[in-house]
Order: C-alpha cells, then structure tokens, then sequence
C-alpha cells in the first residue's frame, strides 16, 4: 500500500503596513464615491468658494497688504479644500464608520489603529491633494500669478495642511456622537478659518491685536505659508513661526486623538 502523499498548504503570503492601508484605501474611496453628501462638499463647494473671495477682493486695498487678487485667492482655494474636501468629509467618514462598527471590526484584524485611519482619510487626503494642485494651476493661468517665489514653503504649508486637517477631523469624530451631527461639529472650525485664518481678510488688513489672535488658528500657518511661498515676502522668522503653530496643532490634535478617539459607538 502506498502512502499518502500530503501536499502542505501554502504559507499566507505576508501583509505590510502599506499593503493593508492601501486596500482599506481602495474600500474607502469606493464608499466614498456612493456618498453623495461627502462628494459635493469634496469636490464643489472648494471650487465655488474661490469665486466669493475674488468678488470681495475687490472691495478691499490689496496693494497696502503687498498683495493682489492672485495671491489672495489661490491660498484661500487650498484653504476651502483642506476644509471641505479633508477635514469636514473625514469628520463624516470616521463617524460614520464607528457607528456602523466598521472601526470595530477592523481592529479584530490586522490592522494597527494608526492605519485604519491614515487607510480611512488616505482618499479624502489624496482628493484634497489633488484638488489643490487643479486650483494652483487654475489661479495661476486665469489671475495671471508668476511662479511661486519660495516654492518650498507652498508645498510645506500644503502637506502640513493635509496632515493637520486629518488629525483634526480625527479629533473632531471624537466628541461627534451620531453621523447626523458630524455635519454640525465641523462648522466652528470652518467659520473661524474662512474668517479669521487670512482667507477672506489677509491678517495684515486687521488690527494688529486681533491679528495676533488669529495667526494661532490652526489653518493660517497653512494659508501663511502659502501666500509667502508666491509672494517671497516672508521672513526666516515669520516661516518658521508659520511651521512651529502649524505642527504645534498637529501634536495637539494627536493628543486628542489618541486619548479621547472612541472606536465604538456612544451609548
């Protein structure tokens, strides 16, 4: 009588880091595209938003603060992408997830926490991503800016934006109970930077105290950074206090995150 012959069974092939958020990625970003909600304020609202800043470019002395309507207007359209296409989707996102136990489901696997949520925010992050650019482009050939005179600064503020606004969403979802409320929670943050982070009004144009106030706002180091990186009318000083308040939020907004995010859904 022969013997059986037993084959081994393959060995699972092994998982990385990058492997597992970029398929959590490609889930979400399918998710995503069924939301119609998230995809309006994604993809439409920081295209219209520009618009309303040049009409009241026009009603203010530019030329006092060294600026022109380019300048005024292309840091704000990366500013409403942060806002509405980052930071005010993933509030949704993470909720959203949590109260569907999404979250829940996910940390029984192999997933680390870190990367079930850079893997949740990685389509948001890559839409605002790309949505900056589009806007750089487009307010470069339709308000004729010339090229940015310390590029290095435009892209720093841009990726410290991306990262500051996921963190904060992330923060944000933690106080946020239901998915009906995630389209509330987001609003302060959106109306004090459209307000007071030199998106509408450039901090040089207020008073010189309100404007201190106002350079500690999470976005304006982002908005800060950008416009100097166009106009190269910042100093060594002011870039580097811009980049210090700038990871200053984010370390904030980690904190948060790691002591109060929930996992599951509030009771």
């Amino acid at each position: 009588m022969s013997a059986t012959r037993i084959t081994p069974r393959p060995a699972p092939a092994a998982t990385t880091a990058l492997s597992r958020m970029t398929a959590l990625a490609r889930a979400e970003l399918t998710l995503l595209g069924r939301t119609r909600g998230a995809l309006v304020a994604a993809l439409f609202v920081p295209l219209v938003m520009p618009v309303s800043v040049r009409s009241a470019a026009k009603e203010m002395d530019l030329a006092e603060a060294g600026l022109n309507t380019g300048t005024l207007v292309l840091p704000a359209a990366v500013g409403f992408s942060l806002l509405f296409a980052v930071y005010s989707v993933l509030v949704g996102t993470f909720v959203v997830r949590r109260e569907e136990l999404v979250l829940k489901r996910l940390r029984t696997g192999e997933l680390r926490d870190v990367e079930i949520l850079a893997g949740s925010a990685l389509p948001a992050a890559l839409t605002g991503l790309v949505q900056c650019l589009l806007l750089t482009a487009g307010c470069t050939v339709l308000l004729d800016l010339s090229a940015p005179s310390a590029p290095q600064l435009a892209v720093a503020g841009l990726l410290l934006g991306l990262v500051m606004c996921t963190a904060l969403a992330a923060a944000t979802a933690a106080v946020t109970r239901t998915g009906e409320s995630a389209q509330v929670t987001p609003m302060p943050l959106l109306l004090v930077s459209m307000m007071g982070s030199g998106m509408f009004v450039p901090l040089e144009l207020l008073p010189d105290r309100l404007a201190s106030v106002c350079e500690l706002l999470p976005l304006t180091p982002v908005v800060t950074l950008v416009r100097g990186g166009w106009t190269g009318d910042l100093s060594a000083y002011e870039a580097l206090g811009a980049l210090a308040t700038a990871v200053v939020w984010i370390v904030i907004a980690v904190f948060a995150v790691r002591r109060w995010f929930r996992w599951e859904p509030r009771r």
